[in-house]
């Protein structure tokens, strides 16, 4: 979907410094300090954050975690970080580009959880490496959380979660985890208790879409 440009982005985002990491590199191992000395809350991190309903709303309900928000679009991400102010969040950093090597940016068992909700799905075949859910992307997640951290992904695009599936089997041969929580109709489950909306998802269930989802934990 198209995004409608911002005028005067960059001036817009400076009224936002305090909560912006503009880069990923060189925190690996110290991603807590962004949020003081001493920090030693759980971690989470968003894989594309879009307007951020998901994570601010996932920062209010859990004061005493911490939460990153990596969005690579300045358009998008700056709705988030406007809401992150007006809701007065200080639990919530946003990494205002895109998360493309973790063992790069992230030490080994560093986070706690990764959410991906509504990853673009890059549909054609010679693409499919670019998906977030591409089993060497996973490989990746799975190293930067701690035994017992979780992955939660959660799309409407049955295509994309098909392909997810098996990228996780293929999973199974490299790293040990167990599979949580598996549903093709999210709002029909348990499991939507533990996930607040997105935009995207509101919209898409408002029309009758399922919403498919799965969560795995790391061994």
């Amino acid at each position: 979907m198209r995004q409608r440009k911002i005028k005067n982005i960059d001036q817009k985002l400076n009224d936002f410094d305090d909560i912006i990491i503009s880069s990923s590199e060189g925190h690996s191992g110290s991603w807590r300090e962004v949020f003081g000395a001493g920090c030693e809350k759980p971690l989470f991190l968003e894989i594309g954050s879009g307007k951020g309903r998901f994570i601010t709303s996932s920062a209010k309900q859990n004061p005493d975690a911490l939460f990153l928000a990596a969005e690579g679009l300045a358009s998008v991400i700056i709705r988030g970080m406007a809401r992150s102010r007006e809701m007065e969040l200080d639990n919530i950093r946003f990494i205002t580009t895109y998360i493309n090597d973790m063992d790069r940016d992230f030490a080994e068992g560093e986070l706690d959880g990764i959410f991906m909700n509504f990853s673009d799905p890059w549909p054609k075949a010679r693409h499919a490496k670019r998906r977030l859910t591409h089993k060497d992307r996973l490989v990746q997640y799975l190293k930067a959380i701690k035994p017992g951290g979780f992955i939660r992904f959660k799309t409407d695009n049955d295509e994309l979660f098909d392909f997810t599936l098996e990228q996780i089997e293929e999973c199974k041969k490299l790293v040990s985890f167990d599979v949580t929580g598996l549903t093709r109709d999210l709002h029909a489950s348990e499991f939507s208790k533990i996930s607040p909306m997105t935009e995207y998802e509101e919209k898409f269930s408002l029309q009758g879409k399922n919403i498919n989802y799965i969560s795995i934990s790391k061994q």
